[in-house]
């Protein structure tokens, strides 16, 4: 998550570095999001990425951008599907944070896309938030003016979703 329309302080990556050196864990997040970011465009970056040293976790939330953009949902389960092997070759541990569809392109494409997160989670054997935005999407108080992005208030609960799953795999 990039951190669109935020001072880099309220950037979920540093919200999420600040809160887990609080609770004692010695880490360093790495923001390798870009903002507009789809699969395609993550699955690109990746080599980059992975260039650089001690890396022990990754935090995969792409795919909602590709959704805003209808591209299809067996074109994005393949992008996730590609970084989570070269993810898995490498050894790294993954928390997948999924997406729910708008229902813009209709019943069945919110049903295709809607299964794309659980099935790479049970099939990659990976940590697994089923829904990144929860209990932020659609809260007008916890996003942006434009419906779309969270607002500092709604990274903070973000950060604290994933806390909650980081810690578990930062204790193992």
């Amino acid at each position: 998550m990039s951190g669109y329309g935020l001072d880099e302080e309220f950037h979920l990556s540093a919200i999420l570095e600040k809160n887990l050196k609080v609770k004692g864990f010695d880490i360093n997040v790495i923001n390798a999001s870009v903002s507009g970011d789809t699969t395609s465009g993550g699955l690109n970056r990746l080599s980059w990425l992975l260039e650089e040293k001690d890396i022990d976790i990754v935090i995969l939330c792409l795919g909602a951008n590709d959704m805003l953009r209808g591209i299809k949902p067996d074109f994005i389960r393949q992008n996730l599907n590609k970084i989570l092997e070269r993810l898995q070759e490498k050894k790294i541990t993954v928390l997948l944070a999924g997406m729910i569809s708008q229902e813009t392109f209709g019943e069945e494409y919110k049903k295709e896309f809607d299964q794309i997160y659980p099935k790479l989670a049970k099939k990659f054997k990976v940590s697994f938030l089923p829904f990144l935005l929860d209990g932020v999407a659609l809260n007008p108080e916890l996003n942006l003016k434009d419906g779309k992005h969270p607002n500092s208030k709604g990274v903070d609960l973000i950060s604290k979703n994933l806390e909650k799953k980081l810690m578990n795999l930062l204790r193992n």
